[in-house]
């Protein structure tokens, strides 16, 4: 099948984008607004782009009616946020958060989450959370009907039990954060295998059949 997306509906668009990038990790994003109010949102949008800076990047459509949502009016006045990664210890409290609710209302407190304070930026971060990631803004890139953001990690909380004693590696079976697949499917990252890159060009070349393996010698 073939799709021209110069002529293709946004809606299908979508949908064969989401379908085929998957699973996308989800962010649960936390941001305050301009009382101090908590609001917390999930976000399939997103990925970290780079180590070196620090940078996560979120994509935040418009509302249905063309309305900022409050996770993006919130971004744009303060520059800060706070990512959460989302693991089936709080799944079920992320989808809740998820829910179209009015301005005024603490998705944190409704879906049963703890509000922590953070260390670097005004947003709370959210206790329960295994991994949470303080950003500020650096840049930001405004579509018709999307706003993309690219955000600075400046302070990392993660969960002691998820890394290793030393806090270099993550244990895979205590660290297991779900992604969305499409529609309503989820995954959950518990079947985790090892693969390895060969040790040298020549290796691989040889193993894939592109070169000949060296001559073995004989006695004369």
């Amino acid at each position: 099948m073939e799709f021209d997306f110069a002529q293709l509906p946004a809606q299908d668009r979508y949908r064969l984008l989401v379908s085929f990038v998957a699973p996308r990790p989800i962010a649960l994003v936390t941001t305050i607004d301009d009382k101090g109010g908590h609001n917390a949102a999930p976000m399939s949008f997103f990925n970290v782009f780079s180590q070196d800076p620090p940078l996560v990047i979120l994509g935040m459509q418009m509302r249905p009616n063309g309305g900022v949502k409050d996770t993006v009016a919130n971004i744009r006045r303060s520059g800060e946020f706070v990512v959460h990664m989302v693991d089936m210890a709080i799944a079920n409290q992320m989808i809740v958060t998820g829910i179209n609710f009015p301005s005024d209302v603490d998705e944190i407190a409704f879906a049963g989450l703890t509000p922590v304070s953070s260390v670097k930026v005004a947003p709370p971060r959210i206790k329960e959370a295994p991994c949470a990631m303080e950003c500020r803004v650096a840049h930001t890139i405004e579509y018709e009907r999307r706003t993309i953001v690219l955000g600075e990690v400046v302070q990392m909380h993660v969960r002691d039990e998820c890394l290793d004693e030393r806090g270099r590696y993550v244990r895979p079976e205590t660290y297991q954060p779900i992604a969305r697949l499409h529609a309503d499917n989820y995954i959950v990252a518990d079947r985790q295998f090892v693969l390895k890159k060969p040790e040298d060009l020549a290796h691989y070349e040889i193993a894939a059949g592109y070169a000949d393996p060296p001559a073995v010698k004989t006695g004369s």
